[in-house]
């Protein structure tokens, strides 16, 4: 745990202490991370809460639209990124891994699509879904998000890749296997 920020105690304060004030006044810490506590009591840790994309003005939570895909049935995880758009700012392109024996087709991306407008609204339609058999992870299972802007925005994967648990998956998402 930090002491304090160097050279700026009052803002360690404001950052860590004072974003979330209960009702009875307490302070209580900020860690940054969103979570939910399902049925069965157990905590999810859903992702970052300052991990933004910024369409057509509006900030949009890629945790939100995360769990939104992750809510339907066909999906067992995804990821989503920006991509710089010369109209909207950052285009919405999600990541996505399917349930079981669940097979990409366009329309189960449509259907996708609309799921995330209906449970969201329609500013966060992803632009396009990138089906995969799985996303690139460290060997810990933390998601590499760096890797997958780099692939939304048709850019080479730079920086250090040595912690990928499974190098073949830059590769399928790429379209190359």
């Amino acid at each position: 745990m930090m002491r304090t920020v160097y050279g700026d105690p009052e803002r360690f304060r404001r950052t860590y202490w004072e974003y979330l004030r209960p009702k009875n006044g307490d302070y209580v810490y900020f860690a940054g991370d969103g979570a939910h506590r399902d049925e069965d009591g157990y905590f999810w840790v859903m992702g970052r809460v300052d991990d933004v994309i910024n369409v057509s003005g509006h900030r949009l939570g890629t945790m939100e639209v995360e769990s939104a895909l992750v809510s339907h049935p066909a999906v067992a995880e995804a990821a989503v990124v920006g991509r710089p758009d010369e109209v909207k700012g950052e285009e919405i392109v999600a990541f996505v891994t399917l349930e079981g024996d669940r097979q990409p087709d366009e329309a189960l991306e449509k259907e996708l699509k609309q799921h995330v407008v209906n449970e969201i609204g329609a500013l966060a339609r992803p632009g396009e879904i990138r089906f995969s058999d799985d996303l690139p992870k460290t060997r810990s299972g933390k998601i590499m998000r760096r890797l997958l802007r780099s692939l939304a925005s048709g850019q080479e994967i730079s920086g250090d890749t040595s912690t990928l648990q499974d190098r073949t998956v830059l590769e399928k998402l790429r379209g190359g296997a």
